[in-house]
């Protein structure tokens, strides 16, 4: 007797289709499960006689040899188990013939209770690609499969209710869709809060509006915290698209609940600067993403930069470069992906009173070199806009007079990314701030006037290449914020203002 039921994998954040076959012929009784499981996989063989004594069903004696295809990919975890289950139920006749286009997935537990999984999100998602129709997941995840829009979802509590079902006994209903409600800016901080700081509030502005990254440098308590943690309020909101990429990593990472099934928010990830490399970056013996690939389509903020040991930061210069990190392992290589909008702060020197006209700094020389000298040249490269966030005046503090709100600032950002997204339409770069040297080339013309000051400034502060594309991109979202087809002059000057902290700190 034989049976084939379909279920789906995870390697890293892309899913797998599995075909779970089942043979069952007569012999001393055996129980096999081969095709590259791992050791979570056949232990799944005691959920299963488990679940099967629950349901008033006896294993059957006989030699159950249950393959995984395809046997040459590496299968890992207890998500198997319904499927198992179902395929030993089927190929011993137990249950009315399972179509071939349903799909299982699942750990079962030894009362035949259904266990909820991390990674749904994805899994389902693959499965309507593969013209799977139904989906049978277990209930704490029924919410978050729903999502997807043109596959059925059933709701597994145990598997009692698969048996009842496929013996037409008492059928499950599909579950409803879930339609997110993308309500992203509903209790974020808000720019009004923040006294003075105009120059710096303008770099976060082009930041946004661009997809440029930010280093805030200032002394302590001058609010370069304050500032990027409200710059999730003025990116624009997030698309289905991009809703549904953020949340395929919350979901494997487990960071999806019942009630909010998807990410509707742009993440804000701001971790400690003694966070391991592999947390930044991700990887370990099971290669996870880590908080530079959480932070997809949002913003990674790094306060007390200089706090973090150089190797963690240089790990960071790729994943910024390329927009993805990439892991490779004796078993295969991972890639996750990392489009985020960057934020450092740091302060000047170890003391942070570096520059100061109030406090006195009580550091050396060899001291300072030594802190910035953790910041290197080809990571600055990569940061875009170098922002001096200066001391507020007792005037700023007392002040009752509100600044300018999140939703006024983010409505410029938006206009200027639209007009990016009219620009780029017929290729995949997103905003100004991932062009290549092609569309540089044609989407950064300047005139010879604007050029040959841009010699200037290119021969006074040392620029390396990357720096001269990085001042040309930022000049051209600074044009667009201005709603200007053509760079001029003006839009270069706020590009270099922003651009020479890394020759006069670091």
């Amino acid at each position: 007797m034989f049976a084939k039921i379909s279920s789906v994998g995870l390697i890293g954040i892309n899913a797998f289709q599995v075909e779970v076959e089942a043979h069952i012929r007569r012999g001393s009784p055996y129980f096999e499960i081969v095709g590259l499981p791992d050791t979570a996989i056949k232990e799944s063989r005691e959920r299963i006689r488990s679940s099967l004594y629950v349901c008033d069903m006896k294993f059957p004696v006989a030699i159950v040899t249950v393959n995984l295809a395809p046997a040459n990919t590496k299968k890992s975890g207890s998500v198997y188990d319904m499927a198992i289950f179902m395929a030993i139920v089927s190929a011993g006749n137990l249950v009315d013939t399972v179509p071939p286009d349903c799909a299982f997935i699942g750990e079962l537990s030894l009362n035949g209770d259904v266990r909820s999984l991390d990674g749904i999100l994805p899994m389902v998602m693959l499965a309507k690609e593969k013209n799977i129709k139904s989906i049978f997941v277990p209930y704490e995840n029924a919410r978050e499969a729903s999502v997807i829009e043109g596959i059925e979802v059933y709701a597994v509590e145990n598997v009692k209710q698969l048996i009842d079902h496929f013996r037409s006994e008492k059928l499950l209903q599909p579950s409803k869709h879930y339609i997110p409600s993308f309500d992203a800016y509903g209790e974020q901080a808000d720019f009004s809060e923040v006294m003075g700081q105009h120059t710096a509030k303008k770099a976060l502005e082009i930041s946004a509006s661009g997809g440029h990254n930010a280093l805030l440098i200032g002394n302590p308590g001058c609010g370069k915290s304050m500032l990027a943690k409200r710059m999730p309020s003025i990116l624009p909101p997030l698309d289905f698209k991009e809703a549904l990429e953020t949340t395929k990593i919350h979901s494997i990472l487990g960071l999806v609940t019942a009630e909010m099934p998807i990410i509707t928010k742009r993440p804000f990830r701001s971790p400690h600067h003694t966070i391991s490399a592999v947390g930044i970056v991700g990887g370990g013996k099971v290669p996870r993403p880590g908080e530079i690939s959480i932070a997809h389509n949002g913003v990674l903020f790094f306060d007390e930069m200089a706090e973090f040991s150089r190797h963690k930061l240089e790990m960071l210069r790729q994943p910024l470069e390329d927009g993805v990190v990439n892991i490779s392992r004796v078993n295969g290589s991972y890639t996750y992906p990392c489009d985020i909008i960057f934020i450092g702060a740091m302060n000047p020197c170890p003391c942070g009173y570096y520059g100061s006209t109030r406090n006195k700094c009580q550091c050396t020389r060899k001291q300072i070199e030594t802190y910035r000298a953790k910041i290197s040249g080809p990571l600055i490269d990569r940061i875009d806009l170098h922002v001096e966030v200066a001391p507020l005046e007792f005037s700023e503090i007392t002040s009752s007079a509100k600044g300018e709100t999140s939703a006024d600032i983010r409505q410029r950002v938006i206009t200027a990314r639209q007009i990016q997204k009219e620009r780029f339409k017929d290729t995949s770069v997103k905003c100004n701030a991932l062009m290549s040297k092609r569309e540089i080339n044609e989407y950064c013309m300047i005139d010879s006037e604007s050029q040959n000051y841009l010699e200037k400034v290119f021969n006074v502060m040392g620029l390396s290449a990357r720096g001269y594309d990085s001042i040309l991109k930022v000049s051209r979202t600074v044009a667009d914020l201005d709603e200007s087809r053509d760079i001029q002059k003006k839009h270069i000057a706020t590009a270099v203002r922003y651009r020479g902290l890394d020759r006069k700190l670091l």
